[in-house]
C-alpha cells in the first residue's frame, strides 16, 4: 500500500523503516515546515505529527477520503468534531495514545486490576511515566488513558499531575530523561505491601510496528476504531 507520512520526525521515521520493510512504499512524507499537500494518491495517512498541526493533517485525510490513523497526543479536545468528521465522509479512522502492541495489552490489564483493586480501600492508586526530554506533552497520552481506566473502577473523579492536594484527583507523576523511549507504572500501595504494573518500551520500534499494522488493518474499512479493534481484545 502507498503510504503518507504526516509528521516526519524520528516516529516518522521508525514508521518509514517498518513499512518498507512489510513491503509497503511511502509515497507523501510531510514536516511541519511543508508546504499545501496532495494526500488523493496514497492508501493511507499515519499521523505522528506535532499536536498543533494534528487536527488539520487528519481534517485533510478524511476529507480525501483516506483512511487516517492518528498516534499524536495533546489534542483530544477536537476529537468529537474530528468523529463528525469521520461519519460524515463515511471514512476510517483510528486514534491510539499508544500504538504499541504490548501497550495496548498493557491497558486492558489495567483496566482488569483495577477491578479488582476497586473495593479494598486500603490501598492508595498512583501513575508513573517515564519518557524522553523531546516529549513536548505532560502527562503523556497513555498515561491519560491508564488514569481515565483507573478513574472507572475507583472513587476518584478526575486526574492531575503530582503533588496533588485534592485526594479527590487521582495522581500522575511525570518524568523526563534522555534517551527513555516510554516507562508507565500503575502503583497500588498500602502499608503492607505495593502491587505495580509496568509496561517499559525499549526503543520506539513497538510504536511504529502498531501503526503499521493499524493502517493495514484499516484498508477497506469505515468507522472509527480503537486498537482494541485492531487487536481483537477487550
Amino acid at each position: 500500500m502507498k503510504i503518507a507520512l504526516l509528521g516526519y520526525g524520528k516516529m516518522g521515521k521508525v514508521i518509514e523503516k517498518i513499512a518498507v520493510s512489510r513491503g509497503h512504499e511511502v509515497t507523501l512524507k510531510i514536516d511541519k515546515d511543508s508546504t499545501p499537500y496532495d494526500i488523493t494518491s496514497v492508501d493511507v495517512a499515519i499521523n505522528f505529527s506535532t499536536p498543533e498541526s494534528a487536527v488539520e493533517n487528519i481534517r485533510i485525510a478524511l476529507e480525501n477520503n483516506i483512511p487516517v490513523i492518528s498516534g499524536t497526543t495533546g489534542w483530544l479536545s477536537e476529537m468529537e468534531s474530528i468523529n463528525t468528521l469521520c461519519a460524515a465522509k463515511n471514512g476510517a479512522f483510528i486514534y491510539a495514545s499508544n500504538f504499541s502492541l504490548g501497550v495496548n495489552i498493557f491497558f486492558e490489564l489495567n483496566k482488569h486490576l483495577a477491578k479488582m483493586m476497586k473495593n479494598l480501600s486500603d490501598y492508595q492508586v498512583d501513575i508513573e511515566e517515564i519518557h524522553h526530554t523531546q516529549k513536548q506533552d505532560a502527562p503523556s497520552g497513555t498515561a491519560i488513558t491508564l488514569a481515565e481506566d483507573v478513574i472507572q473502577h475507583s472513587t476518584h473523579d478526575s486526574w492531575g499531575l503530582a503533588p496533588l492536594k485534592d485526594n479527590n484527583k487521582l495522581a500522575i507523576t511525570a518524568k523526563r530523561i534522555d534517551s527513555v523511549p516510554g516507562t508507565h507504572t500503575v502503583n497500588y500501595s498500602s502499608e503492607v505491601d505495593r502491587i505495580s504494573l509496568t509496561h517499559t518500551a525499549h526503543n520506539r520500534e513497538g510504536f511504529g510496528l502498531g501503526a503499521v499494522v493499524a493502517a493495514e488493518w484499516i484498508l477497506g474499512k469505515t468507522g472509527v476504531f480503537t486498537m482494541n479493534d485492531v487487536l481483537n481484545i477487550g
